[in-house]
């Protein structure tokens, strides 16, 4: 491919601008802005939206706004004008993290920006916090060697990773605020560090909270156990139900045989990059690209139970669990959470008391990599990864604004990239991003603006 003629200023621009991006990443990290506020105080969202928004102002954006969304959330919005005639491209990404999980197994506080064997470590450094400092560079990157040829808006979620909703129903409520000619979301990833990789699939997905109760309240083990009904008990049955013999996914009704036709993925690369103990087999039948990317899978990410340290010989009468659903394109996700809770109800021995209930949902998405503004993020990676071509991969993941933004704007093509590679961990203790990725992916992000701009010149 030909090289762009601002590719070296830029690429320059942005490795100059690296320490600022660090610094800034750090100060993003800090705050524990996870979107529940069971867990850590709203306080800390807030003060994430006001950091973002302020960073908005400092690049001389206009209409700057954190705004409420209906799920008690709050998003941050902001517009800088392009030159007349010029498109628009709407840039994506969240401030809001996942929990911590166990801090303890963390090599480095996880709120605390660590460098460490050539990787910044810190929850949200590269879901999705890094995805909005990646924006800001290339940003500064156009507006250091010429100015930025496109006209920008930036969004920036605050409860993408509840799943709640909140967005999706403030851009129904307000289609204008979004509209775009093109869509940038930040918050995917290369399907390994060094390949520029766009993601042209997402899993949907649904969440449920089912409990089972048996009992006015626990009993002695000893005086009952053996015939009162155990809720725990009970609940491991029907969780269990949820997988068959080879952890396939099994819920009644839902297919499960779908088989993905794209990059593939090597079962050493997965065992790898998943951290899989020696010995221990990988769940599912067919090629892994088909379970991560093209079927569906269920996950129990939570179950309240009495915990080992403290427990006594007794019967539970009631237990709860947490099931995430993801859902494949091509398959519905509100049919498929009514066939989940059918499969839970249906499941639940005993004649055991079953209530689920639903608290997150978001439907599958499928990308047309072919359109022009792939063509032009293709030539914008080629350039950021010298000697490498785009690649296109599905990603398990969820992120159901796309499919409220592509409902929206039917005409607007949506392209997803970002920072989330496996080495990166994402959702997991000792989440991390490549600070080489950073800088690439901001160039490339530069660059394809630029190529866009070009492109409806004509």
């Amino acid at each position: 491919m030909t090289a762009q003629p601002i590719a070296e200023p830029v690429a320059a621009t942005v490795a100059s601008l690296m320490p600022r991006a660090k610094a800034e990443l750090a100060e993003l990290v800090a705050f524990r802005s996870v979107a529940d506020p069971a867990q850590f105080p709203r306080s800390e969202c807030e003060a994430a939206a006001a950091w973002v928004a302020d960073a908005l102002r400092a690049e001389d954006f206009t209409d700057v706004a954190v705004f409420d969304t209906p799920d008690g959330s709050q998003s941050v919005y902001g517009h800088l004008p392009g030159p007349a005639g010029a498109p628009t491209v709407l840039l994506y990404a969240h401030y809001d993290v996942q929990p911590p999980l166990e801090v303890a197994a963390w090599d480095s506080p996880p709120f605390e920006l660590t460098e460490r064997d050539g990787r910044w470590y810190g929850r949200g450094a590269a879901d999705c916090k890094g995805g909005f400092i990646m924006h800001l560079l290339a940003l500064r990157a156009l507006k250091a060697n010429g100015g930025v040829p496109v006209g920008v808006k930036v969004i920036v979620e605050g409860s993408e990773e509840q799943g709640t909703g909140g967005l999706e129903r403030y851009a129904e409520a307000h289609p204008e605020l979004l509209a775009a000619d093109a869509i940038v979301i930040g918050d995917t990833g290369n399907f390994r560090v060094g390949l520029p990789t766009v993601t042209a699939s997402l899993r949907g997905m649904t969440m449920l909270r089912v409990q089972v109760d048996t009992l006015a309240g626990n009993l002695h083990s000893g005086q009952f156990g053996g015939a009162a009904p155990d809720a725990l008990a009970a609940l491991i049955r029907v969780l269990d139900s949820l997988r068959a013999e080879d952890g396939s996914t099994t819920v009644d009704g839902l297919a499960a045989d779908a088989e993905w036709q794209g990059l593939q993925y090597s079962e050493e690369d997965f065992r790898r990059d998943a951290r899989v103990l020696d010995g221990v087999g990988l769940i599912g039948s067919g090629t892994v690209a088909d379970r991560l990317w093209a079927r569906p899978a269920v996950t129990v990410i939570g179950i309240d139970c009495p915990p080992v340290v403290g427990a006594t010989p007794s019967v539970q009468a009631t237990a709860r669990a947490q099931i995430s659903l993801r859902v494949p394109p091509g398959q519905d996700a509100a049919e498929a959470t009514k066939l989940l809770t059918a499969h839970l109800q249906a499941r639940t021995p005993w004649g055991a008391r079953v209530t689920v209930e639903q608290i997150g949902q978001g439907q599958p998405f499928q990308a047309d990599v072919s359109s022009p503004a792939y063509t032009s993020m293709a030539r914008a990676l080629a350039t950021a990864y010298p000697g490498e071509e785009m690649q296109a991969a599905g990603m398990g993941g969820s992120i159901p604004l796309c499919n409220t933004l592509g409902a929206l704007y039917p005409s607007a093509e949506i392209l997803l990239i970002g920072l989330s590679e496996p080495e990166a961990q994402i959702h997991a203790v000792n989440e991390s991003v490549s600070p080489r990725e950073l800088e690439r992916m901001s160039v490339a992000e530069a660059l394809f603006l630029s190529n866009y701009a070009a492109s409806k010149r004509g």
